[in-house]
């Protein structure tokens, strides 16, 4: 029903002392930033990442969680870092080697205004579950193997003295920035313990050249441009109060010598200062980079520590944040994403640093696979102009890497979202020539010609699966291998089994290819992706679909299906080939069943009713009720990983999909189970991991120490979902439109600045009311129920959209002028203009 306004159509330390540092007067006028003004980037900047130069941003070169980056005229560059030395004479400095011990992240914001973390000397590969662990195999011994009761009772007591050796000499420190102007950083470090000994330390980024001296003011530098040689640019580190010690040495070689205690050549190529503090004294600090040097005016430390309390209060203004589960999952996975947003020095792009929480040499450059499209989708929710650059970045280096064959699909797929959402047509131009090559190889895959795509040949067991980032997934070690004939000059050859994740992902990327090309302009190529998507997709219905299983199904070419059920029967949905049918058959009869792919939390692997799930220690069965743990003692490699784990792109993949197929019940609570597992990990560890644990209540022991588990980019998809089940860019809608809404998120939650199109999104949905906002103006509230609005596009006028209603609610959309357009939904689907 309607009335007469609508049309409803059915269908954030000590006192100052002699010789206290000075910071310059235009430092100083930027201590006074209000508590209302943001940091912003004006149009016409001379960088390419978004920042105009000089700039200055923490936590911006590889893996320096403790440090900044500062960039000056004609491309100078300056790191600082704040360093904390152990007691044990252990440096705690840069790298893989920091990783582990980083013991707290947050609040940090994308755009550097504020910037928090916390580093011990506690790198926690000792944890009192692990202990926990040995103890209950010494208390039931009767429940575990032999040779583990005796591994237990010698590794036990070393492992307490050890654990308890580090708890007594545990140092914390707690680092702040804020951006007070685009190329100053004021700062603070502060010590959580009696006798902590910490550096300031500044050198060149990436063994550039630069000069770096020990002055009575700090630290003073200077550097040549790398694009611009004949530009200088002059960075200052000044601290508010004098170092017990300070010099300058002739390498960083030197520089680290020295912290540690060893013989160090001095010299000018980096400098540090030197503090021994007690617990809670507080050193503060202004960083600049300038194109002259930097005149000094007198600071107080007072006013240092007042910025940054006023930047920590203004964190969650003007960025991605919220209120209730799924919005605090926003909030943290902006932090997040702050802590691994980097910067490219060959392209000068920002860009999200890949998985490995930042070891291993990729993160020096841009990762090409597929994990970077799912960074990117991430980063649009969290900051569109990050989206952007990190695509832009991949591009730059030649596009997805194709021995990772859903690597083309899914940045087609993430090159499409952004689109969407902010307009961006010069990086479809940029992305799209390299995807229609990526797409033209895919066919190689086609044993038969029939349109659909057979798994590659690996003889390598655990790399059977890596074609789709699946590694061992056991459903590939069934293939036979086939010759190839001919190709695109790929090594490898064909096998016999037809693969549904990658035919999935190559109708996917048919589907976005042709809207892509839409944008372009180019119907012929729009009308041949196509005429692709719908000959696989009506291959895929033909021969994929098993009727007595209820799902799309791995098959031979013989006709004999694959046996392993795995969670990529859902990635039809996601490809777009499933029929409505389908697609609900499939969610109903497998994804909501316990027994298979439900559950407490998110999506394992591999069905829980699968001969192939291994979890909780199955593969060593036991008895024990008091402590359980499914990794045998120091595996690092257990069973689970792709025989079990829930691992967040697949969440993600399957989570798409449902959302695509209107299958909204599905979708919610799938969003709301990934994020609450993700933020059980946040609270309870202070990392987000690369995979997850699929039976809950466990642990997971030595893997969980390694570097790769701490801060893994992708595992931010977990809380993404539900930011989008509250509101996001509606990826399968008309560019510029949102999709908002949620038929299960418990409890009220409530998400501010998400943007789409140049305007800034807020909205609020709890299962009585959902309220959307643009720019600050409330456009539209639903009460009454549960609803689910998509390809929704607001005008001065009014708005049309699809509604998806759990039960009868009462709508209103609010134009610029006039009464609200008001309507009345029954339960279901309906397409609205109001």
């Amino acid at each position: 029903m309607t009335d007469h306004n609508g049309v409803i159509r059915l269908v954030r330390r000590s006192p100052l002392v002699v010789g206290a540092a000075l910071v310059s007067a235009a430092c100083m006028a930027s201590l006074a930033v209000s508590a209302d003004a943001q940091v912003t980037t004006p149009d016409g900047n001379d960088g390419a990442d978004g920042l105009e130069r000089p700039f200055a941003m923490p936590g911006y070169t590889e893996r320096d969680d403790n440090g900044a980056l500062f960039v000056g005229e004609g491309e100078s560059r300056f790191t600082m870092r704040v360093n904390l030395l152990t007691s044990g004479d252990r440096l705690i400095r840069e790298n893989q080697g920091l990783v582990p011990y980083v013991a707290e992240v947050g609040p940090a914001t994308v755009d550097g205004s504020y910037y928090e973390v916390k580093v011990s000397s506690d790198d926690r590969k000792i944890t009192p579950e692990q202990l926990g662990a040995l103890r209950e195999i010494l208390d039931h011994p009767d429940d575990w193997p032999a040779d583990q009761v005796a591994e237990a009772r010698e590794l036990l007591p070393v492992m307490e003295s050890r654990y308890e050796q580090t708890q007594r000499e545990k140092q914390t420190i707690q680092i702040r920035f804020a951006r007070t102007a685009p190329n100053v950083l004021v700062g603070s470090v502060t010590a959580l313990a009696d006798d902590t000994t910490v550096f300031l330390e500044a050198a060149p980024p990436w063994d550039e050249p630069g000069t770096y001296q020990v002055t009575d003011h700090g630290i003073r530098a200077s550097g040549a441009g790398v694009d611009d040689p004949g530009k200088t640019s002059h960075f200052a580190l000044t601290p508010t109060v004098r170092p017990d010690s300070g010099a300058s040495y002739a390498s960083e070689d030197d520089l680290v010598a020295a912290m540690e205690g060893e013989p160090a050549a001095p010299g000018q190529a980096a400098a540090a200062l030197r503090y021994t503090l007690d617990a809670n004294e507080t050193v503060t600090f202004t960083s600049t980079v300038s194109g002259a040097p930097v005149a000094t005016d007198e600071a107080d430390e007072s006013e240092i520590l007042a910025a940054l309390d006023r930047a920590e209060a203004q964190a969650d203004v003007g960025t991605l944040s919220g209120e209730g589960p799924a919005g605090r999952a926003a909030t943290v996975m902006r932090s997040a994403i702050a802590l691994n947003a980097n910067y490219d020095e060959t392209f000068q792009r920002s860009f999200l640093v890949w998985g490995w929480g930042r070891g291993g040499a990729e993160n020096d450059t841009i990762f090409t696979g597929w994990d970077s499209a799912w960074d990117a989708i991430i980063a649009l929710t969290v900051d569109p102009e990050l989206a952007r650059e990190h695509e832009r970045d991949l591009f730059d280096v030649g596009g997805p890497r194709y021995d990772q064959l859903h690597s083309g699909p899914m940045h087609a797929y993430a090159v499409k979202r952004i689109h969407a959402a902010t307009g961006d047509q010069e990086l479809v131009e940029q992305a799209y020539p390299a995807l229609v090559d990526f797409f033209d190889k895919l066919p190689e895959w086609d044993v038969d010609g029939d349109g659909l795509l057979e798994a590659p040949y690996d003889a390598d067991a655990s790399k059977v699966g890596n074609h789709l980032g699946l590694d061992d997934l056991p459903a590939y070690q069934a293939a036979n291998r086939v010759p190839k004939d001919g190709g695109s000059g790929d090594e490898r050859d064909n096998t016999d089994l037809t693969d549904v994740a990658l035919t999935s992902y190559y109708a996917l990327m048919a589907e976005s290819l042709a809207e892509l090309a839409g944008v372009l302009d180019r119907p012929a190529d729009e009308a041949r992706f196509r005429a692709v998507f719908s000959t696989v997709k009506e291959a895929f219905n033909e021969r994929l679909w098993n009727e007595e299983k209820g799902m799309y199904l791995d098959r031979h070419l013989d006709g004999t299906w694959g046996e392993v059920v795995t969670a990529t029967v859902f990635y039809p949905l996601f490809g777009g080939v499933a029929t409505q049918e389908r697609a609900q058959r499939t969610v109903e009869e497998n994804l909501l069943d316990p027994e298979k792919f439900g559950g407490e939390y998110g999506i394992p692997s591999i069905s829980r009713s699968d001969p192939e799930y291994c979890a909780n220690g199955l593969d060593r069965p036991n008895d024990s009720q008091n402590y359980r743990f499914y990794l045998a003692w120091g595996d690092e490699n257990s069973c689970e990983q792709w025989r079990g784990a829930v691992w967040p792109p697949m969440n993600a993949t399957v989570y798409d999909g449902v959302k695509r197929y209107g299958l909204d019940a599905a979708a919610g609570e799938l969003a709301s189970k990934s994020t609450r597992m993700w933020l059980d990990s946040w609270d309870k560890n202070g990392w987000f991991p690369e995979y997850f644990d699929p039976e809950p209540g466990q642990v997971i022991n030595a893997s969980a120490v390694d570097s790769a588990w701490r801060y893994y980019t992708w595992s931010n998809v977990m809380p993404l979902m539900a930011v989008h089940e509250l509101v996001a860019e509606d990826p399968w809608g008309e560019p510029g439109s949102v999709t908002f809404g949620s038929w299960d998120l418990s409890g009220r939650n409530a998400v501010d600045d998400v943007r789409v199109h140049g305007h800034r999104y807020a909205a609020t949905v709890s299962p009585e009311r959902t309220e959307l906002r643009q720019d600050g103006r409330r456009v539209f509230q639903a009460v009454g129920g549960r609803v689910v609005v998509r390809d929704f596009q607001w005008s001065a006028d009014g708005a049309c959209f699809e509604v998806n209603a759990a039960e009868a609610v009462r709508l209103q959309v609010f134009p610029e002028q006039g009464a609200a357009h008001r309507a009345t939904v029954e339960a279901g689907r309906t397409e609205v203009c109001l």
